[in-house]
């Protein structure tokens, strides 16, 4: 987004990578509320919801540490589709109800999944993922029509602390996104 989209009062954060190396290690809290004005500067005023979560995606990626795939599936004709991610190529549709995915669309909640590979019908779209956290995105009407999904190479990455931090995320988000148009709808 060029600076001409931004409202003056928007702004980025100018640290790409991260956490400042050799400073005292943030708490995840900490982590989060940085993560939450860093978002807000990239997605207020601008109105292309593909450039938003793909923003959004890459921050979250390049902020939060010890992940292998940041990114969304979109709800569309009864399926999640992927949408914008980092990461390694991810599984194309995944069926409401199935893998980690699925489950937080069907029960309407976010999944915190200390072993995928203890998950009841775990999806295995990169191999090396061995955690994984998802959070269900509402539309103003209070359905579910994307879901964020955070997968990590280590077992137990993702608490307690993950899940309030990124359901800030997806509440954000979900007031930023014209969902009806990212979906399809």
């Amino acid at each position: 987004m060029t600076d001409a989209h931004r409202p003056a009062s928007a702004s980025v954060p100018s640290d790409p990578e991260g956490p400042e190396r050799g400073a005292p290690a943030p708490t995840k809290a900490d982590l989060y509320a940085e993560l939450l004005v860093r978002l807000e500067g990239l997605v207020t005023g601008e109105p292309d919801w593909l450039a938003n979560l793909a923003n959004a995606a890459a921050e979250i990626y390049t902020w939060l540490p010890g992940l292998n795939w940041a990114g969304f599936y979109l709800l569309r004709g009864g399926e999640l589709v992927v949408g914008p991610f980092q990461g390694r190529p991810a599984c194309v549709r995944i069926a409401i109800g199935s893998g980690v995915c699925g489950t937080a669309v069907d029960r309407r909640s976010t999944q915190v999944v200390a072993d995928v590979h203890a998950f009841p019908g775990h999806i295995a779209c990169d191999p090396r993922s061995r955690s994984e956290i998802v959070v269900p995105i509402f539309d103003e009407g209070g359905n579910v029509t994307a879901v964020l999904d955070l997968d990590s190479d280590r077992v137990a990455t993702f608490d307690a602390d993950d899940r309030a931090g990124l359901e800030a995320v997806a509440e954000l988000l979900s007031r930023s996104i014209d969902w009806g148009r990212a979906c399809g709808s």
